[in-house]
């Protein structure tokens, strides 16, 4: 929800400054819970951590005994006898450390948006609607935290080494849409007046191609979770085409249809490639009808378009790059984390598009 510019007048443009960058703070520091999140996919340590303390949890083993009680509780379910059985407690500390760093990460981040938030409203820097926000947002974070356990708890079901597909899709775009929230909030308060520009063809049929791609990037990066979330990525390792195909043999063989989007692994490869290059064509077609001549786009406008040319450019050469090298751990993080990159840049674009008052 884009704050208005009326809701902004009573703020110091030095607040507005200071207000902003913490919120920026905030979601670099969700990219890099997003980049974590990736590396403890990667790498099955997910479930390493069977206990679920939102506040004592943050305080790791101390002793010797407390490493073997949560060892020993780890190897009470399947993950363990499937793919780590047999790897002793050092193993088990290698992957219980990138769980506790994502959930410490996570209390962290719930830290730096509540204290500054409590200061600026004692402080009286901020509106009450905003600090309202500001609010639902923590409490957003919360719930968050309590998606990952219900995602983690679906690894612990009989013969799983993994977590449910379905809930880390459910927990991957929880945090997305915090990210896009608290984004467009920090744009808002940084820019809280449009580019005085003429609202022109052009203008309005960019903003529509923009809309389109923000939202086929959305259905992209879901289908990219179903893709992490199944392990279709490791299927097949070919570029562009898929075992010979430019359409996997098998895409449909599910019925009904739609199963195939979310269980069989061919199709939810294929829809994913697919999807990318549509996003990267629409986007392609928002370069091309922003920064034609007579356009009429601002500045700030036309640079965020460039600038998502370049990322759009950047994450399609990641995604390959991840396929063909069969999803080594920093690729698939890097991947992951750029989708959010790429959404964030799409959302500045859009904002530096929304309509103010009509100029000349």
């Amino acid at each position: 929800m884009p704050t208005t510019p009326q809701r902004q007048q009573d703020m110091t443009p030095a607040h507005r400054r200071l207000i902003s960058g913490w919120l920026f703070l905030l979601c670099f520091m969700l990219l890099g819970m997003i980049a974590i999140g990736g590396v403890t996919r990667l790498t099955g340590s997910g479930l390493s951590i069977m206990d679920w303390q939102p506040v004592s949890g943050i305080i790791p083993p101390l002793s010797h005994a407390e490493w073997e009680r949560l060892f020993a509780l780890y190897q009470t379910i399947p993950q363990y006898h499937l793919q780590h059985e047999g790897f002793g407690l050092e193993g088990f500390q290698k992957i219980f450390w990138a769980e506790w760093t994502h959930r410490f990460w996570g209390r962290l981040m719930g830290v730096v948006l509540l204290a500054p938030l409590v200061w600026f409203v004692i402080r009286g820097m901020i509106t009450r609607r905003l600090a309202a926000r500001l609010f639902v947002f923590f409490v957003l974070g919360a719930l968050q935290g309590a998606i990952g356990w219900f995602m983690v708890a679906s690894g612990f079901r009989a013969n799983s080494t993994a977590v449910e597909p379905v809930r880390l899709v459910l927990h991957l775009s929880a945090a997305l849409l915090l990210y896009g929230a608290i984004l467009w909030t920090a744009f808002s308060i940084r820019w809280p007046q449009p580019e005085p520009t003429a609202f022109t063809p052009g203008v309005r049929l960019t903003r529509r191609l923009a809309c389109l791609s923000i939202g086929l990037l959305c259905i992209t990066i879901i289908a990219g979770g179903f893709t992490a979330g199944t392990h279709a990525g490791f299927l097949f390792n070919t570029f562009p085409l898929m075992d010979g195909h430019l359409i996997p043999a098998d895409y449909a063989q599910l019925t009904p249809l739609w199963m195939n989007w979310v269980v069989n692994k061919a199709a939810i490869q294929f829809d994913h490639r697919l999807l990318a290059t549509l996003t990267a064509l629409s986007i392609g077609a928002v370069l091309l009808a922003g920064l034609r001549r007579g356009a009429g786009l601002g500045t700030q406008a036309q640079n965020g378009i460039i600038l998502l040319g370049w990322a759009v450019l950047v994450q399609y050469a990641l995604g390959v790059t991840t396929l063909l090298l069969v999803v080594p751990v920093w690729a698939g993080a890097v991947h992951q984390t750029f989708a959010a990159v790429l959404l964030g840049v799409m959302l500045y674009v859009l904002h530096t598009l929304r309509r103010g008052r009509p100029q000349g």
